[in-house]
């Protein structure tokens, strides 16, 4: 079984428009490898991200990485933390691993790892590249009304009616 397939489109320009904002990375170089820490069999350690500030309104963030490149319809959420206060521009190195290491009362939401907290790429080894969308999104209120027990997929639904802005950093991972 060959698992080369057609490269899919960035899944956030399938999405309604909004209007973006800069992301950048100490740990994540756009289109480049990501580092041995961000793979799950390496350090599983998420990466350091820092954004610039939502647009007016934003009261909060969530932090989102997904492989939309996962031998799987729906792709493959490695990390949700949702409700990061409004006034915080960064994530350090490691915010992923733990509750304790968000700011406020931001927490995390399972992961498709079913753990909540940051999941490395873990491509099949031997498929394609996959690509990591490390996405923040700036949302228009300050709680996005969810718990941790909800699927990334809810999460991405109430994203969908509350996101005002959004910004990424897109690595790349092959086993």
């Amino acid at each position: 079984m060959s698992l080369d397939r057609p490269v899919t489109p960035n899944p956030y320009e399938l999405l309604p428009a909004v209007p973006s904002f800069a992301v950048t990375s100490a740990d994540v170089a756009e289109g480049q490898p990501l580092k041995d820490d961000q793979v799950y069999s390496g350090g599983n350690t998420s990466p350091q991200l820092s954004w610039e500030p939502g647009p007016e309104g934003t009261e909060s963030y969530v932090v989102t990485c997904f492989d939309p490149d996962a031998p799987i319809v729906s792709g493959f959420w490695h990390w949700v933390a949702v409700d990061i206060p409004g006034d915080v521009t960064s994530l350090d190195t490691g915010a992923g691993g733990d509750d304790i290491y968000l700011p406020g009362g931001a927490f995390h939401v399972r992961n498709d790892f079913g753990t909540p907290n940051f999941g490395g790429a873990a491509p099949p080894e031997g498929d394609q590249v996959h690509r990591y969308y490390f996405v923040v999104h700036a949302v228009k209120e300050a709680t996005l009304g969810v718990d941790g027990d909800v699927s990334p997929a809810v999460v991405g639904f109430n994203l969908a009616f509350k996101t005002l802005a959004r910004g990424m950093v897109v690595g790349t991972y092959q086993h």
